[in-house]
């Protein structure tokens, strides 16, 4: 059986490896086997905080519709029930985004939900 000489693609392997982790420190991106676990460790924190970046957004947009809810007299939760009831269907990035851009408009959606809201028993 005829010899495999693997060189080259050893050798385009490892370069492609190291061109990946350039900007990484120290010997993270100049020795071939920790470049290697150096780029395996970012590919996993990448893949995990992508679907963190998900759940921070989503806090992040709750706490902004939270406080400028409380502003016009109604708590988020209730506030998300009134939407509900009311049948209006505006996510929460938009809404985050109505109560930081344009107060008078977030004001009239408060509105609209304590409108739909029941009647509190006091």
């Amino acid at each position: 059986m005829a010899r495999v000489k693997r060189g080259v693609a050893a050798h385009r392997r490892h370069k492609k490896v190291l061109a990946q982790v350039k900007g990484h420190r120290g010997t993270n991106n100049r020795l071939y086997k920790r470049a290697h676990e150096s780029l395996m460790h970012a590919l996993q924190y990448a893949y995990r905080d992508r679907r963190t970046r998900k759940r921070d957004f989503r806090r992040l947009w709750i706490t902004r519709i939270n406080a400028a809810s409380r502003i016009n007299g109604l708590p988020y939760s209730r506030l998300i029930q009134g939407l509900s009831l009311a049948g209006v269907a505006v996510d929460r990035k938009m809404l985050a985004d109505l109560a930081v851009k344009d107060e008078a408009a977030f004001a009239e959606v408060v509105a609209v939900a304590k409108r739909s809201l029941p009647a509190s028993p006091a």
